[in-house]
């Protein structure tokens, strides 16, 4: 589980082999063998000793800004498995393997997308020609991505292309099944322009610092990206694995719409947007944890979905090395 402190003012300690947590005037402890992590997204405080057991029970501690995104993480100094499987991931990265994964990892995306819209035509006879129109849409920039061929540093571009083109049909489906009070005009980010967007971006710096972790654990650099270029500072690598799974936090926020449990009081408003408050936060940690503990049949095997980004990333690595 995620133990999530998001109330102003709490305070959170070591006692007993548990984490003791102070919330107004309610304090509760947590065994740490029920914490995978722990996310502030609060002024709160946290003693040294916390931290430390934290660290010494392979617990990493997470905070997010107003908007979901990580800006900082508390983890063990020890890199993750063998210096050789960073090596292999800078090298692969300009090899056809590297091409033919980064591709893949959009495919897989796109796919998935496709498959959302197709559950949610099942149960919309009187909406069927429109969301048939937007999957037509997605299945040709999938086509066309299949097709390509070369290295990727000349089809980086076309890649990240064809991708957006087909988000704009996914997202533009999204926004036509909400009601009319839900509806949004394509992406925002930081800050939202409209609900949906509020909840999205924070789902996703939620998945965000749950991919990052995966790859730290497997040996992958969070730095070393395929389809997202190298910058100052930027956890290229991360962005591209999230593709992947976006679609859970996708569901998750589109579910919540659809199941009428979306409040105006979940948001704020703020210069040039929204912003999801305390009471929004809860309601959306809430409902993407139960997300990533539902259990699905996954390559094979049985297992939650949130382990499939740790079990993805372990594959990655030892395709890297020759395993």
């Amino acid at each position: 589980m995620q133990l999530v402190i998001n109330t102003r003012g709490s305070f959170l300690k070591k006692q007993n082999n548990c984490f003791l947590v102070k919330v107004d005037d309610k304090t509760f402890e947590v065994s740490e063998k029920k914490v995978d992590s722990i996310l502030i997204t609060t002024s709160a405080t946290i003693t040294t000793d916390a931290i430390k057991f934290a660290v010494e029970n392979n617990i990493d501690i997470v905070f997010l800004d107003n908007f979901g995104d990580p800006y900082g993480r508390v983890w063990h100094s020890k890199l993750g498995s063998t210096t050789y499987i960073r090596r292999r991931q800078l090298q692969i990265s300009e090899e056809p393997e590297g091409f033919r994964l980064a591709k893949g990892w959009i495919e897989q995306k796109i796919d998935s997308q496709i498959l959302f819209l197709k559950d949610l035509k099942k149960n919309r006879p009187d909406q069927k020609d429109e969301l048939d129109d937007y999957i037509s849409g997605m299945e040709d920039m999938k086509f066309q991505l299949e097709a390509l061929e070369g290295k990727l540093d000349e089809m980086r571009g076309k890649i990240m292309g064809l991708e957006g083109m087909a988000s704009r049909h996914y997202f533009a489906a999204l926004s036509f099944l909400l009601p009319d009070k839900w509806k949004f005009n394509g992406r925002s980010r930081n800050p939202a322009k409209d609900e949906f967007n509020c909840l999205l971006n924070y789902g996703y710096g939620v998945l965000y610092s749950k991919v990052e972790k995966a790859c730290i654990i497997a040996g992958l650099d969070p730095y070393v990206g395929f389809n997202h270029t190298d910058d100052y500072n930027k956890k290229s690598f991360v962005f591209d694995l999230i593709e992947m799974y976006r679609i859970h936090i996708d569901r998750t926020v589109f579910n919540l719409f659809s199941k009428k449990q979306v409040s105006d009081s979940f948001f704020d408003e703020i210069p040039k947007g929204m912003t999801l408050n305390k009471e929004g936060k809860a309601v959306l940690i809430q409902a993407v944890n139960e997300t990533f503990d539902k259990e699905i049949s996954y390559r094979g095997r049985n297992i939650k979905i949130g382990n499939t980004i740790q079990f993805d990333c372990h594959r990655i690595a030892n395709s890297l090395i020759g395993k």
